[in-house]
């Protein structure tokens, strides 16, 4: 069981951590850097569901804040039942 909670809570952090670097590197690196391809081809599926929903506030994306927080509920929820 303990096994369990921490491979769904590393693979939350995990995702956790793609999302957001996935955002920053937005900023700063070319679309078609091979580094930034790959982690674009882990977060976007999960991303275009949620753009499809939440609008542009002017330039700003909070699609990424929205899938942090929806990733960490689904972790919540998941570590709440596994504990049971």
């Amino acid at each position: 069981m303990i096994i369990l909670v921490t491979i769904v809570s590393a693979t939350a952090n995990i995702l956790i951590l793609l999302v957001f670097a996935s955002a920053i590197l937005s900023f700063f690196m070319d679309p078609f850097h091979p580094i930034r391809r790959g982690i674009d081809n882990i977060v976007e599926p999960l991303l275009a569901p949620i753009r499809r929903i939440v609008p542009l506030v002017g330039m700003l994306d909070f699609s990424p804040l929205v899938l942090i927080i929806l990733i960490q509920v689904a972790e919540r929820i998941i570590l709440s039942i596994l504990v049971r």
